[in-house]
C-alpha cells in the first residue's frame, strides 16, 4: 500500500487542463512523496504517465477504475 501524498482530480477537464495542472503539481512537490491523479480524458491517461516518466518521475501505477475514468500514482523523484 502506497501512502498518497496528495491528490489532483481532474476529473471533467480535457486536454491541456489534466497534463497542466499534474506538471504544476509535481514542481511543488518533494521527492518520495506521492501523487494521485484522477481523470476520465483518455489521451491524458496515456499522455500524463509519458511526461512524468520524461520528468524523472516514477509512475507507480495506472489503473483503469471506471468505463472512462483513471487513477495514475506518480512518487516524485
Amino acid at each position: 500500500m502506497v501512502d498518497i501524498t496528495d491528490t489532483l482530480d481532474c476529473t471533467g477537464d480535457v486536454c491541456p487542463y489534466p497534463d497542466v495542472k499534474s506538471k504544476r503539481r509535481v514542481k511543488k512537490m518533494n521527492s518520495g512523496e506521492v501523487l494521485e491523479i484522477l481523470l476520465d480524458y483518455p489521451l491524458s491517461a496515456e499522455r500524463i504517465p509519458e511526461t512524468m516518466k520524461s520528468l524523472g518521475h516514477e509512475v507507480l501505477s495506472v489503473d483503469k477504475t471506471g468505463d472512462s475514468s483513471w487513477k495514475i500514482l506518480i512518487q516524485i523523484k
